[in-house]
């Protein structure tokens, strides 16, 4: 059946300003990080893909090792867009990245300029496009001068391979100094992609400040904790969890009483504002608009469903944000 966007997408989806950019964002985003690659369905990726679309989700975001095997989730986007999606390519912002370990020998990762652009060509083959709307370094290299690797994404965006420049996962230090180096060139930096939940809060200690003193934007990657955050884990384990793979970037030492004692306290406050654990965690991260999207994975359509039903109530009292910090600090006498 040959796909036809829904009339009604842009009517519920709220869209950012990143940081001083002209660019706007979904408050919800989708991340392709699991379950799209080739040992997934590929239907079921199409069907979450296009149904994100249908809610407003305008931004995909990728990277060049995602799947498994990297590459494949790129492949697997690029054959949706191709079949379904190719009419709404300028209504789309894809985005992907390079950093991370994708092909032997000594040019296949970190930030040398030979990778970061062989990277960005291989990704733009992968996904049959010509260029990607935001491309990132995926994490700082301890070994390549800093110059050079932002030397790269300025390059990418004057050959026309990049509309914006990304970074993810460097510290507020990495961002302040890498913000210089791409100013000076010419190519400023749109936004940071970093790790913020309730459960792990690193940003709030310099690295938002230094993207609103340059007029960066954010974008939160797991959000939910990575599953951590929703309903999926407060009764325990499932056996069918990532946590419990031994693959897993996800692991079940994670899981402690403690971190599952101030989850259903969490989830407890949610349930009084009448939104799921889940979606309460999404409306605190973009509670403020200090954060211009959260990131989200999914493994099925109702789960997308979900999420974005979570920006009808982004508001919180002063006593909600009290209790939460309560919540969060305090650890258990027991």
């Amino acid at each position: 059946m040959v796909y036809v966007a829904s009339d009604e997408r842009y009517e519920v989806m709220r869209y950012n300003r990143c940081g001083k950019s002209g660019l706007k964002l979904p408050a919800i985003s989708l991340g392709l990080w699991h379950n799209f690659g080739g040992i997934d369905s590929y239907e079921n990726g199409r069907k979450m893909i296009t149904r994100a679309f249908d809610l407003g989700i305008t931004h995909f975001d990728l990277a060049n090792n995602y799947g498994p095997p990297p590459g494949s989730a790129e492949e697997l986007f690029g054959s949706v867009l191709a079949k379904d999606l190719a009419p709404y390519r300028d209504e789309m912002v894809i985005s992907t990245k390079a950093g991370y370990y994708m092909w032997p020998g000594p040019y296949g990762e970190w930030g040398s300029r030979k990778y970061v652009l062989s990277s960005l060509d291989q990704s733009l083959k992968r996904l049959g496009v010509d260029y990607v709307d935001i491309f990132y370094s995926h994490r700082p290299d301890p070994e390549t001068p800093l110059e050079e690797t932002m030397g790269a994404l300025h390059q990418a965006v004057r050959s026309g391979k990049a509309l914006y420049a990304g970074l993810s996962n460097y510290s507020a230090e990495q961002t302040e100094a890498a913000i210089a180096i791409l100013r000076d060139l010419g190519t400023p930096l749109l936004i940071h992609q970093p790790r913020y939940s309730l459960l792990d809060r690193w940003i709030e200690n310099g690295l938002q400040d230094v993207l609103e003193r340059h007029g960066a934007g954010s974008i939160a990657f797991t959000p939910l904790a990575q599953g951590l955050l929703t309903n999926k884990y407060l009764n325990g384990i499932p056996g069918d969890s990532r946590a419990v793979k031994p693959s897993a970037a996800f692991n079940e030492s994670r899981i402690t009483p403690e971190a599952l004692r101030k989850v259903r306290l969490l989830n407890q406050m949610a349930a009084a504002r009448g939104q799921s654990l889940a979606q309460f965690a999404l409306a605190w991260v973009l509670r403020s608009g200090r954060v211009t999207s959260a990131l989200i994975g999914a493994s099925r359509v109702s789960q997308i469903e979900e999420n974005v039903a979570a920006l009808s109530n982004l508001e919180f009292t002063d006593e909600e944000l009290d209790r939460i910090e309560i919540i969060l600090k305090t650890e258990n006498d027991g």
